[in-house]
């Protein structure tokens, strides 16, 4: 679907002239259409000889995906009505896509390979896409050269997890894998690989610059969309292909986990830029998925695609909001929402709730995701971990809150004045609401994502 996406909008582009709303409107009747068709028609198995395969957890982690992507394409409305290559936006993103979804079913290194630097090539494209600011070329240079580099850490593990088992199948190579140093050696840096991908201190350098240089569009695909597809292969490769090596990679998890929440909350208190906070605060998040990861269980693969679901509802409810504001008054910083609500009341309710859900303050989704995140980690018993991390949780309600406290109760002689909201990004909006509030309710989500992750 994606590969028939891609190839009409070539076809248009070489047709005649379009507007950019009649651009829109196809493209994302066509992803309703891939969205709801991604539900049908699913089959599990493998082809050529595994390198390709697929079972109901993958077509509902693609199926996150194809939802954010709607979103997202929803939310960009404002922006891409003015811009003047909405097709080659579209085919890069999409194409990007195509190479997650490769990534996600590869049953092979190579394949794998192939699928992330799909996925990796177009996204730093797209970054670059607001052609005439220079933070957006610096965005994309600084996207393409720790990309090369993670790529690269990453090869270099392939080669020397093929030296050492003989095979690049997933299926196969657990059975040569005996805890040597030199496949140790290969497992740290396929992990660091992975670790630049995902944002995991320290290897999380390149992210703030990254989402602050690139449209907020490009911003909410990097935050939730690259990385869920990532979080989600590296859950596959560590509970299938790197088994025997639970335990060392149980350590470093550990470490880098509780690194990766408490710079991400110091350094998000430090933000005025939306966009960076939202990077730091992500980079946060990601800690929190890695206790959910170390259970190395079932229940720790379906917390991580259960809280991936929610954060794809919070994350772009928030991104949503700053997508309108900017594209209408170009305004990003956190002290430029002083007093919002007093012009933009529904807005200011949609980006506190998001908030709110980030943070894990109850009702919202977000704090059963972070519940089944921690109680998943509390398996392995190690209840200092699980201890520091709700605590960190509990710091992290400070910088959220002193956004809530910006918009609400800051005085401000001069709001933002009253943003229009099109019928697209509202809609986009509604949806993102609708699942922060209902997802963690309705108690046959996290049954059903639990109940296929089994054959993790």
């Amino acid at each position: 679907m994606l590969v028939v996406i891609i190839f009409v909008l070539l076809f248009l582009k070489l047709g005649k002239e379009r507007s950019n709303e009649h651009y829109m409107n196809i493209v994302n009747a066509l992803l309703l259409i891939n969205l709801v068709a991604g539900f049908m028609w699913s089959r599990e198995g493998a082809m050529f000889s595994e390198m390709f395969r697929t079972n109901k957890l993958m077509v509902l982690e693609k199926n996150i995906l194809n939802l954010a992507m709607l979103i997202i394409s929803m939310q960009s409305y404002v922006w891409l009505k003015t811009h003047h290559h909405v097709p080659e936006f579209y085919i890069l993103l999409l194409s990007t896509m195509l190479g997650m979804f490769f990534m996600i079913s590869g049953g092979n290194l190579l394949m794998f390979y192939l699928g992330l630097e799909l996925s990796t090539i177009p996204l730093a494209a797209a970054a670059n896409f607001d052609l005439a600011k220079r933070r957006s070329s610096e965005a994309a240079m600084k996207l393409i050269f720790s990309s090369a580099f993670s790529s690269a850490l990453l090869l270099f593990g392939i080669s020397l997890i093929y030296g050492t088992t003989g095979t690049l199948i997933f299926s196969q190579i657990p059975h040569f894998l005996n805890n040597n140093p030199l496949q140790i050696f290969a497992f740290i840096l396929f992990l660091a690989g992975f670790a630049f991908k995902i944002s995991v201190a320290p290897f999380h350098l390149w992210t703030a610059d990254v989402y602050e240089g690139a449209p907020v569009a490009v911003t909410s695909f990097l935050s939730v969309i690259s990385k869920g597809a990532v979080l989600f292969v590296f859950v596959s490769v560590l509970y299938t292909v790197f088994k025997p090596l639970a335990e060392a990679w149980y350590n470093m998890l550990f470490i880098l986990s509780m690194l990766t929440i408490v710079v991400g909350n110091l350094f998000a208190v430090r933000q005025n830029n939306f966009k960076r906070f939202l990077a730091f605060s992500s980079i946060a998040q990601v800690g929190f998925i890695l206790v959910g990861i170390t259970a190395g269980s079932q229940s720790g693969a379906a917390s991580v695609v259960y809280f991936v679901l929610i954060y794809v509802f919070s994350n772009l409810a928030a991104f949503g909001v700053i997508s309108i504001v900017s594209s209408s008054t170009g305004k990003e910083h956190i002290s430029d929402y002083k007093a919002f609500y007093k012009t933009n009341p529904v807005l200011s309710w949609i980006l506190t709730i998001a908030l709110f859900s980030l943070a894990g303050v109850p009702p919202t989704a977000g704090f059963f995701g972070k519940f089944f995140l921690l109680f998943a980690g509390a398996g392995k018993g190690n209840f200092l971990f699980i201890t520091i991390a709700a605590l960190n949780m509990t710091i992290s309600f400070y910088y959220y809150l002193r956004v809530v406290k910006a918009i609400f109760m800051d005085e401000n002689a001069e709001p933002i004045e009253k943003v229009s909201i099109p019928i697209m990004p509202r809609l986009a909006l509604y949806v993102c609401m609708t699942g922060v509030l209902a997802t963690g309710f309705i108690g046959y989500v996290y049954s059903y994502i639990h109940s296929i992750s089994s054959g993790m």
